[in-house]
């Protein structure tokens, strides 16, 4: 077996794939990852920040049959496990792009799962917010909106990166499983070589590849995060 896997054909049959349609692999995985990851903090963030506002003690309280609607709707759309929910959105996804196969297609079910983790990513690091520096803003007078865009956001930023660099790597992965249903990128180089033809070599190469993004990723936002730190720049 171990002979078969490291044989001459077998080697020149994995550096031709790797050579001709890698780089258009890796480039859709980053694509859609990255693309994936802006729309999920746009709707993720401002969650985030009403599910901290908008709470009994928070800023700007909101009702409370409001508040555990939001709550039961993030609960529900995080329950729900990626691959059952690409399958469930594919009406969604049809609609927004015509299609429920490829790159861009994949880009929806990707946001649908990923804006509510990002969302209680973004309500754990402003719940870090030192509240007598809230307390403190109340007292000058700020409004809502200054304590929440002057304040709260601003004193966890470095959090928040961190947090970004967590959901960025989770929809790497994701974006690797939606090759199951199509998707472009890694995972449909893995499932089309590694799982339907068996060709081990190539898959193994596809999984090398997201480990040396998942650490290209957490690095850079790991740097990002520590230049973000005010506690660190005082040091």
């Amino acid at each position: 077996m171990i002979d078969k896997l490291f044989s001459p054909e077998v080697l020149q049959e994995a550096a031709e794939v790797i050579r001709t349609q890698f780089p258009l692999a890796v480039w859709e995985t980053v694509y859609v990852t990255v693309l994936a990851t802006v729309f999920a903090i746009v709707i993720g963030l401002p969650l985030g920040v009403v599910l901290v506002a908008g709470e009994k003690d928070g800023v700007c309280p909101l009702p409370a049959w409001l508040m555990r609607a939001l709550n039961g709707l993030i609960n529900l759309l995080r329950s729900v496990p990626f691959l059952i929910l690409m399958v469930l959105v594919f009406p969604l996804t049809r609609l927004l792009v015509g299609t429920v196969v490829g790159t861009v297609a994949s880009i929806v079910p990707l946001v649908i799962a990923a804006f509510p983790f990002v969302a209680r990513l973004a309500e754990g690091s402003l719940r870090e917010v030192n509240p007598n520096t809230i307390e403190m803003a109340q007292s000058l007078g700020a409004s809502p909106m200054q304590i929440i865009t002057q304040v709260m956001i601003p004193e966890s930023v470095p959090s928040l990166i961190s947090n970004a660099t967590i959901a960025v790597t989770t929809i790497l992965g994701y974006s690797a499983m939606s090759g199951i249903i199509g998707g472009g990128g890694l995972g449909k180089i893995a499932m089309n070589y590694g799982y339907y033809r068996y060709k081990y070599l190539i898959m193994v190469a596809a999984v090398v590849l997201l480990i040396v993004l998942v650490q290209l990723f957490q690095s850079v936002g790991t740097r990002l995060a520590i230049r973000a730190d005010k506690r660190l720049k005082n040091r």
